[in-house]
């Protein structure tokens, strides 16, 4: 009998899921997309029931496209974003803002109502801060928390489990309350290396609650990823997903980290190796033996990616996300938008077209730019300087209109994006975690242009692996363990993936131009600090 494999994938604004044999070639994939609500003061929510609703919907046709037999399928991973899922007495949801609509049950990872909380609790400089980069940031659960229960007392006090979003798809899963050594250690201050929570951080922060009722509600037992949870699949969620009960459920991990197990060990070595998920915001994951503290990158954590190695975490609060809100400041975006959707494309995807066509060679697209240069820091700086107050700026830009300038502005985002992931490199390298090189995934760095480009910035080789969709391959992976198709992890992401294409920074005079670029990068950046700190709020 064969066996496959299935990997679930819960992104920002949509779920996916794919079929996968045991040599990670994906047989058939399907997408179901819900919704985001935002609101002022940095508010950002979804609803669980939604979110799995759209899973549901994703693997069945997934399984219904591959014509798969469902007692062939021997495992099942999820993978998700660090957004915070709040649940009452019996797994009822319940509101997290002020819309108090009880379905808005989600505060989303890129949700920013708690930089507050963020900076008091970096006040108090607890010495589990040297884990998450010195500085805790928003986008973590913790911060999180304290805001629900200093603005939503009711609600938190009401709460039965408090669920990074991948843990509650497991527990909604399998009914298995345990949660992933990957989630909470790099979300919500868990000490992997020590298999403890530290009562005095949540005390000293103003949430000795969760201490005093022993972490009943946020995991008192923490598993590593791919984990069998509980008998697998539940009689009930097997009929909604369309499987067979009893399928085995692997432990899962947040998304980007789900996409450096479908890559890093391509190549069999996953050290000097960094993985970078450049989707709608992007992350950086980089493995060591021994620990290594990186002022601003997050980490280091013990365990929380590849098993028994050091994992530091970095990123950029927005990446796709950036360039798509770069682009529809332009006026010729709308007419360029709709010719993409013609074409069956993004709008991303189109420009990248379009500028390849103007040079020889993708590394001369930034010989485009012409003096124009943007730091796409829309939504804060998450790496190396852990600065959400941080915003974009953008220098020589002219009053172009027409589409030529659109591809210009394109380009130059994408360098921005390049430069920033440039500084992580540096950093990390200078505390004493060198990359040798990038393998990329996610969906915003899948054209060749791009790639090329990134290397170029960065002066590091970046590979593809072969798979297409490698955040599902790596969700993928945590069933064919917990199924026993793969003995562990590291054998999993051995012999499930492997290098498509590789792309080599160039030299010569666009290298040169590359450094003169990053340094009027940081010259910005600088600029903008200091602009912020000599102007009142």
């Amino acid at each position: 009998m064969a066996r496959y494999v299935i990997g679930v994938d819960v992104g920002t604004a949509s779920a996916r899921a794919g079929i996968f044999d045991a040599a990670g070639s994906m047989l058939a994939s399907a997408k179901q997309d819900f919704a985001v609500f935002h609101a002022p003061g940095g508010i950002v929510e979804q609803s669980s029931g939604e979110v799995w609703n759209a899973v549901c919907t994703a693997v069945r046709q997934a399984v219904s496209d591959a014509s798969v037999p469902v007692d062939e399928v021997v495992g099942i991973g999820f993978d998700a974003t660090c957004s915070l899922v709040v649940l009452g007495e019996g797994g009822q949801p319940l509101a997290v803002g002020p819309s108090e609509d009880p379905a808005r049950d989600i505060i989303v990872w890129m949700d920013h109502r708690a930089i507050g909380q963020a900076e008091r609790i970096n006040a108090t400089g607890h010495a589990v801060l040297k884990y998450v980069g010195g500085r805790i940031s928003p986008e973590m659960e913790t911060p999180k928390l304290l805001w629900l229960l200093e603005n939503r007392p009711a609600q938190f006090h009401a709460a039965w489990q408090f669920f990074d979003l991948a843990d509650f798809l497991t527990w909604r899963a399998t009914g298995d309350l345990a949660r992933s050594t990957c989630t909470v250690t790099c979300k919500w201050t868990y000490l992997a290396h020590e298999r403890r929570w530290d009562a005095s951080y949540f005390r000293a922060v103003g949430l000795g609650v969760l201490a005093d009722e022993e972490f009943a509600r946020i995991g008192r037992n923490v598993v590593d990823p791919a984990s069998p949870m509980g008998t697998g699949l539940t009689a009930q969620a097997a009929a909604q997903l369309g499987l067979r009960a009893g399928t085995p459920v692997g432990a899962g991990m947040i998304d980007a980290h789900a996409g450096g197990i479908g890559t890093v060990g391509a190549d069999g070595d996953a050290e000097g190796c960094l993985a970078y998920v450049f989707g709608t915001s992007s992350c950086t994951m980089t493995s060591t033996r021994a620990p290594v503290f990186v002022p601003g990158v997050w980490g280091p954590y013990f365990s929380a990616m590849v098993p028994e190695l050091w994992l530091n975490e970095g990123g950029q609060s927005a990446a796709g996300a950036a360039i798509d809100q770069l682009l529809a400041m332009h006026p010729a975006a709308a007419e360029a938008r709709r010719s993409a959707e013609g074409a069956g494309l993004s709008l991303p995807a189109l420009l990248a077209g379009l500028a390849a066509q103007k040079v020889v060679s993708p590394s001369q697209a930034a010989q485009l730019l012409q003096g124009l240069h943007v730091v796409p820091e829309f939504l804060g700086n998450r790496a190396p300087f852990a600065d959400p107050q941080a915003r974009a700026l953008i220098a020589g830009l002219g009053m172009e209109s027409d589409l030529d300038s659109l591809v210009v502005l394109y380009v130059a985002g994408i360098c921005g994006i390049g430069y920033g992931l440039r500084q992580i490199i540096e950093a990390q390298a200078l505390a004493g975690a060198p990359v040798a090189r990038v393998v990329i995934s996610g969906g915003a760095g899948r054209d060749d242009l791009v790639r090329q480009l990134l290397a170029d910035v960065t002066g590091k080789p970046v590979l593809a692996t072969e798979a297409d969709e490698p955040v599902l391959l790596g969700a993928a992976m945590l069933g064919a363990v917990a199924g026993g198709v793969h003995e562990d992890v590291p054998a999993a992401m051995t012999r499930m993936s492997h290098i498509g294409k590789s792309y080599a920074p160039v030299g010569g005079e666009i290298a040169a131009l590359h450094e003169a670029r990053f340094r009027a990068f940081r010259q910005l950046q600088e600029a903008g600090r200091a602009i912020r700190s000599a102007t009142p709020a």
